[in-house]
């Protein structure tokens, strides 16, 4: 069962979506939750009030340092080993890390 997202979350996903348009980014769908790709590649994701986003080893590091930061469980109870879980408490975050994502998956 997906999480309740707050409007609040929603703004801020919004604002990250808009951010990466001119990149190439769109809308789309990941196991239920609404995601950001390229091409066919996600790179980001909104589980509750967070943000997910796919990234290589040193940004995921200094991600998860951020209070509250934790790998992303989908709910399977097992995280996805490249994912981070960011909530909207660390949402001023969220563009930079979109942005490292973004980065990571065009390679």
């Amino acid at each position: 069962m997906m999480p309740k997202v707050s409007d609040a979350a929603v703004a801020a996903y919004d604002e990250v979506a808009a951010g990466l348009a001119a990149a190439g980014a769109v809308r789309g769908s990941m196991f239920g939750m609404p995601c950001l790709k390229i091409g066919k590649k996600v790179l980001a994701g909104m589980y509750g009030d967070a943000m997910t986003f796919k990234l290589p080893p040193e940004p995921r590091a200094k991600a998860l340092a951020l209070p509250g930061v934790e790998q992303f469980d989908p709910g399977m109870g097992r995280p996805m080993k490249e994912w981070v879980r960011i909530p909207l408490e660390q949402s001023a975050a969220w563009p930079e890390y979109a942005a490292e994502a973004l980065e990571y998956v065009r390679r």
